[in-house]
């Protein structure tokens, strides 16, 4: 277990903003910061830029489309007997 605390830069892929900050969280993966230092990053699927609750745009899904989407990426189950 890590716990040096240390600058960390969090990425968020579906709204494109990094934060840089301190954490002791560590990965393989660095991006280089404006400051002109490299960090080690660590993407996160969701954060304060793109979470609904803080962004006001709420995407409704209804229980069909959320089955669709999953057999769409993993398949659909083999019939039972």
């Amino acid at each position: 277990m890590n716990t040096t605390y240390q600058p960390v830069v969090f990425r968020d892929r579906a709204a494109d903003v990094a934060f840089l900050t301190r954490s002791t969280l560590t990965s393989d993966k660095t991006v280089e910061w404006s400051d002109g230092r490299t960090y080690p990053v660590v993407d996160v699927e969701i954060s304060s830029a793109s979470h609904p609750f803080y962004t006001g745009n709420a995407r409704v899904l209804d229980s069909a489309g959320r089955v669709e989407r999953f057999e769409r990426r993993y398949g659909k189950a083999p019939a039972r007997a």
